[in-house]
């Protein structure tokens, strides 16, 4: 079969080399080369895969040309609904992707692209031609098993996945219906076959408390531990602020600040002030000051980058720095002294700002 195949191939290519040839739509080179209506799909996967390898390519009116069509990479984003878009680096307009021409991507996968439709004010048109590379490997989902069978599938908590898992029995970890797992994929699917996976972690029943948060935890991939030398960093940072701290720092510590944060939170990092001198206010912003503890490409910096944000869920808090920074000596803690970056701003009387200046500072 693969040889008859690659023989209809050559044909095909070698008659579109031919300087007789102009391009075609599918059914007309169907008509042309007299192919039975019932073997039009076999002619479509012949020149699916002449596509593939870059010896043809569909113009912007669906005719097969000779020759390679330019080539885009991007980021493929699913639709639940089955069609996708490609976000490429550098272009402000993403490129639909129909359900028929994802060619297995998932989301999140780096994909090549042809365009096949650019209309004028109109989003341009595409189709995935290859996976660079998979954006996905671990997928949160429902364990179901089925019932006297030796398979079970991962449903996917995310919509974007439109795809069932299938995980074998021996790969399941012993997930029972109602597990929430995690699921490492083996296999992406095909046409005929679905996704493969393993599963290689159970974060619990459906029903048992917080299995909800952790899911969206194991789901984003998000960050619970840091790593051995950040804290060993952290821990060498003073709980309290030293006299060599302070110089050369305005010492604000007189001013009644307040911070703006909810009772029980625990990282205060900003806070205002507000005083009246004469006929105009004084309004001050002030900042932790982080980056005095926080050098430049030491393990703490790096690693606030990667995290490039603390996270809030409903029952905890994932932070950008270590417990000890963010909710210690980083935070604006009522009652004692902190290093910060202030903003200072004079307002007259009609509310405009006539001065302002940025300042360390030493508050309290």
């Amino acid at each position: 079969m693969d040889q008859m195949f690659e023989k209809r191939k050559k044909i095909i290519y070698d008659f579109m080399c031919d300087d007789i040839y102009v391009p075609m739509k599918l059914k007309e080179l169907a008509i042309l080369l007299q192919v039975p209506k019932e073997q039009k799909n076999d002619l479509k996967k012949v020149m699916d895969s002449l596509e593939a390898e870059g010896k043809v390519y569909l113009s912007k009116k669906g005719k097969y040309c000779k020759g390679e069509a330019k080539r885009l990479t991007g980021i493929y984003q699913a639709h639940p609904r089955g069609f996708g878009f490609v976000t490429i680096e550098g272009e402000t307009e993403d490129i639909f992707i129909g359900e028929d021409d994802t060619n297995g991507a998932f989301q999140g996968d780096t994909v090549e692209i042809t365009l096949t439709k650019a209309p004028e004010g109109k989003r341009r048109e595409g189709k995935v031609i290859s996976v660079v590379s998979r954006g996905t490997t671990r997928i949160v989902g429902l364990y179901q098993n089925q019932k006297n069978k030796n398979y079970g599938f991962v449903i996917p908590d995310n919509q974007r996945f439109l795809k069932d898992i299938f995980v074998p029995k021996e790969r399941s970890l012993g997930a029972m219906n109602g597990h929430k797992v995690v699921a490492e994929l083996t296999y992406y699917g095909d046409e005929k076959r679905k996704p493969e996976g393993k599963v290689v972690e159970i974060i619990g029943y459906i029903t048992d408390p917080g299995t909800d948060i952790l899911s969206i935890v194991k789901n984003y991939d998000l960050p619970m531990e840091f790593p051995e030398k950040v804290m060993n960093q952290a821990a060498r940072v003073p709980e309290e602020i030293s006299e060599a701290d302070m110089n050369g720092r305005k010492d604000m510590r007189d001013w009644q600040m307040v911070t703006i944060d909810g009772e029980d939170a625990k990282d205060l990092d900003d806070a205002v002030s507000l005083i009246k001198e004469g006929d105009n206010y004084i309004l001050g912003v002030h900042i932790a000051d982080v980056t005095n503890y926080v050098q430049e490409r030491s393990a703490l910096d790096w690693e606030a980058y990667k995290r490039g944000t603390s996270v809030y869920l409903v029952d905890r808090v994932i932070p950008m720095l270590p417990h000890v920074l963010s909710n210690g000596i980083c935070s604006l803690n009522a009652g004692e002294d902190r290093l910060a970056l202030s903003c200072i701003m004079t307002i007259n009387e009609k509310g405009a700002v006539v001065d302002h200046k940025i300042a360390e500072t030493v508050v309290h």
